[in-house]
């Protein structure tokens, strides 16, 4: 069976609701385990057991939010040692424009090296369910993706 990593950093929740909905979506597809994590408790080790990673965050002052630069810095050097390559996709809650946030991101996952599996998802303003079923449309796409064996 496959498997999917959705690491998510959340302080007001918002987040935590977007990385909910991405699972619930990626769990229609009964050939992929998904496993959700919080950007502090995950590690190269969740990564080395998964498939595909999607990285849930929020933008905070125009960047990257400082959980999932944590994560991403604590796993970096270990998972290029392993020689990980996992497609990956995005998803950010913005308050403001969000774009600055996918771009830091990219650029620190083009060093693993990390393909993108998907274009990048910006929800900007207050999670609604509009927010809630776009995450979970991105979570379905992306384990159907991983299923079929097309990243």
């Amino acid at each position: 069976m496959k498997s999917l990593l959705i690491v998510y950093h959340s302080q007001s929740g918002s987040c935590a609701q977007l990385a909910g909905a991405a699972a619930g979506g990626a769990r229609e597809e009964p050939d992929v385990e998904v496993l959700v994590a919080r950007a502090w408790d995950a590690g190269v080790a969740h990564l080395q057991a998964a498939d595909g990673v999607m990285l849930v965050a929020a933008e905070n002052a125009g960047a990257l939010s400082g959980g999932m630069k944590d994560f991403l810095d604590r796993t970096f050097y270990p998972a290029i040692e392993r020689g990980l390559v996992l497609p990956y996709a995005l998803l950010f809650s913005a308050g403001n424009d969000g774009r600055n946030a996918v771009r830091q991101t990219q650029r620190i996952l083009s060093g693993y090296p990390f393909p993108a599996a998907a274009e990048p998802v910006i929800l900007r303003g207050e999670v609604d369910a509009a927010k809630l079923q776009a995450a979970r449309e991105l979570g379905m796409g992306f384990a159907a993706g991983i299923a079929m064996g097309i990243y």
